[in-house]
């Protein structure tokens, strides 16, 4: 009877702590449930949204031969371009065959100077540019070892031209006389022979290794006056009277491209005239009133 009534006595105990564990495991579960499952792939996750745009301000945009160019052509000065050139971080493609494209675009030799000052680190702003083919040549990287005038070969190397010995005359001396002195005497250059003996193709590229404080400026692309047995041009003009048959008559128009210390390009038009040319360089014999021999480097154009 007494352990019947103990049992009844925690009967309801029992029952409530039943119902405790009972509670607890539900609890347990929904919160387990309301986790996402690690192998769900349709889980939200932090990438989900729209895409942010990644602003990465700490290499800052570098100045290009486009960016040059769209300035030059929207009518900034020298100036302008070259204070940009030194401030603004940039790269620049200067080989050669990118500063005679530039050239013929319109950038003067200011700028392309500027250009290539930045890309050898001797500007005001420090950059790290990307290493190019040539970006600043060197007599010594184009295989030169003699002051000269150069023609590029089909593999791309520098040969000499066709050196020559040219005899200057002076002219129209009766002219003169009978002009009291407003028709003055020409000087005239004077080649035994009548072809060079080096013929090269129209579209050359020609290389000027000038003396150092030489401009290229200073020499005279010519074409001469073809005779039987020899060639001639006329390096001054005859006078006022005589302008349009002086120097101007064989000289031909050429824009040599600085393309590193002393070094200097310029390519033959590929519609020039057949015939006998020479680049006379600066020296005695083109000074007025003297006479005397000199040299000029010669090519033929046959085609």
């Amino acid at each position: 009877m007494t352990s019947h009534r103990r049992r009844a006595k925690f009967r309801p105990l029992r029952l409530l702590s039943s119902c405790l564990v009972l509670t607890l495991a539900a609890a347990l579960h929904a919160q387990s449930s309301a986790l996402p499952d690690a192998t769900d792939t349709t889980a939200p996750s932090p990438t989900d949204g729209p895409l942010q745009q990644s602003h990465d301000f700490s290499r800052p945009k570098l100045i290009s031969n486009d960016t040059i160019l769209r300035m030059h052509t929207a009518g900034l000065g020298d100036d302008v371009l070259v204070q940009t050139i030194t401030l603004q971080p940039g790269h620049y493609d200067v080989n050669p065959d990118d500063l005679i494209e530039l050239k013929k675009q319109g950038l003067s030799d200011k700028v392309l100077e500027a250009m290539q000052q930045h890309n050898s680190g001797s500007s005001g702003f420090a950059t790290h540019p990307v290493p190019t083919a040539s970006t600043k040549l060197t007599a010594q990287a184009a295989g030169l070892d003699e002051i000269g005038v150069y023609y590029k070969g089909k593999t791309g190397e520098w040969i000499p031209l066709h050196t020559e010995r040219v005899l200057f005359k002076q002219g129209g001396a009766v002219k003169s006389i009978l002009t009291h002195n407003i028709v003055k005497q020409d000087m005239n250059g004077h080649l035994e022979g009548q072809k060079s003996s080096l013929v090269l193709p129209t579209g050359v590229e020609i290389l000027i290794y000038a003396p150092a404080g030489t401009f290229a400026e200073e020499y005279q692309f010519l074409r001469f006056i073809e005779k039987s047995t020899w060639r001639e041009f006329r390096v001054e003009t005859g006078g006022v009277f005589h302008s349009e048959t002086g120097s101007d008559r064989n000289q031909v128009e050429f824009h040599p491209v600085r393309i590193g210390p002393q070094l200097y390009t310029f390519t033959v038009p590929v519609d020039i005239i057949k015939g006998e040319y020479g680049v006379l360089p600066p020296g005695s014999s083109n000074v007025k009133g003297i006479e005397g021999s000199g040299k000029i480097f010669t090519f033929s154009i046959v085609e």
